[in-house]
């Protein structure tokens, strides 16, 4: 958003104001609509996006207060900023202005050259808060970034009951030992895009990429009623789509893909590990160690997907599985437990 683009929201019950507001606005560059009281001010909020509102205190139907308190109660309101233009006197009102979300306060009759200053200065935090959005939209899925919006970062986890999903590649290194470094780039690019379009679906996020290797997580930050059933059907999409790419590969004599999923489910701790300049969402525990073991597992029995018996349980009333047995993993003392959905390959 360039500033001299900017679409204001001008709110005030008198016509007298909002002509004067407006005028002094549009001689500044911006674009203005203007509300007569809170009530229809909230309605425009809701059906179209502004980028600054001026809001007048003392009007009926609903008053400016009224509005601040709204407008903190709607997430995909909270980030556009607010300036007070009241004539209401007292600190205790301007104090409360500001505690209930406005980013500035001027009276009555507004100075223009206060007006300037601070509709630049405003424009500019927004400017710079959706740059850091976008980017944040960028490294992170849109659950995490909810996450971050609605109770903040925080290093540190809590246990949460979820499902982990592994997905790699199978023989990745002799497919890249075949094509050139930049065919291999661009193969993991649709590779990539083609996953993350499964997974978003079915509301997982990918919380490591690591070469050919995706680690998923359903069931955190966000919550879902079944984690288990949302990391099959993920899987089996992800196994779809690449089937339909491997088509194109072969019509195009380049390599084709297989994969192997691993998929577990049970309690593990998640949450933002790093430091607090580099940080990641991620989860930790056995069930994280079971899928990745799991993946690895599907090349020996020649299996695209294999899951362990808590995700069976959740999905074996709409799921055909196939016991495999109890298999010994590396690094559980156990034997475990596992079941493949699909077809062997």
């Amino acid at each position: 958003m360039s500033e001299a683009a900017a679409h204001l929201l001008i709110v005030d019950d008198n016509r007298v104001n909002r002509l004067l507001l407006s005028r002094s606005v549009e001689l500044l560059g911006y674009t203005a609509t203007v509300a007569e009281n809170g009530h229809e001010a909230m309605d425009m909020l809701r059906a179209r996006v502004f980028d600054l509102m001026l809001l007048d205190i003392e009007m009926p139907v609903m008053d400016g207060f009224e509005v601040l308190e709204a407008i903190k109660l709607e997430p995909a309101l909270k980030d556009i900023p607010i300036i007070v233009t009241s004539s209401v006197e007292g600190v205790n009102n301007i104090v409360r202005c500001i505690d209930l979300g406005a980013e500035d306060y001027l009276p009555k009759p507004v100075n223009p050259v206060l007006l300037r200053a601070r509709l630049s200065s405003s424009l500019e935090k927004k400017r710079l808060r959706d740059e850091q959005k976008t980017l944040l939209k960028r490294f992170a899925t849109s659950e995490v970034v909810q996450d971050l919006q609605e109770s903040g970062f925080k290093l540190g986890g809590r246990r949460v009951h979820a499902t982990i999903l592994f997905c790699d590649i199978r023989g990745f290194t002799t497919i890249s030992e075949r094509q050139s470094p930049e065919d291999t780039i661009e193969m993991l690019n649709i590779y990539y895009t083609l996953m993350f379009e499964a997974i978003d679906h079915h509301n997982g996020i990918v919380t490591l990429m690591i070469g050919d290797g995706l680690m998923v997580l359903f069931g955190a930050p966000q919550p879902l009623e079944n984690s288990a059933a949302s990391a099959v059907a993920a899987a089996q999409d992800m196994l779809a789509i690449i089937e339909l790419f491997n088509l194109e590969q072969a019509a195009a004599e380049k390599p084709e893909i297989r994969l192997g999923i691993g998929i577990a489910t049970g309690e593990v701790v998640a949450g933002y590990a790093g430091t607090k300049d580099r940080a990641t969402y991620t989860c930790i525990g056995d069930k994280v160690n079971l899928a990745s073991r799991l993946e690895g597992h599907t090349k020996r029995v020649s299996r695209p997907i294999l899951i362990d018996e808590a995700t069976h349980s959740a999905v074996s009333a709409s799921q055909p599985c196939d016991p495999i047995g109890q298999v010994e993993l590396d690094g559980f003392s156990k034997p475990v437990a596992v079941f493949a959905v699909g077809r062997s390959v």
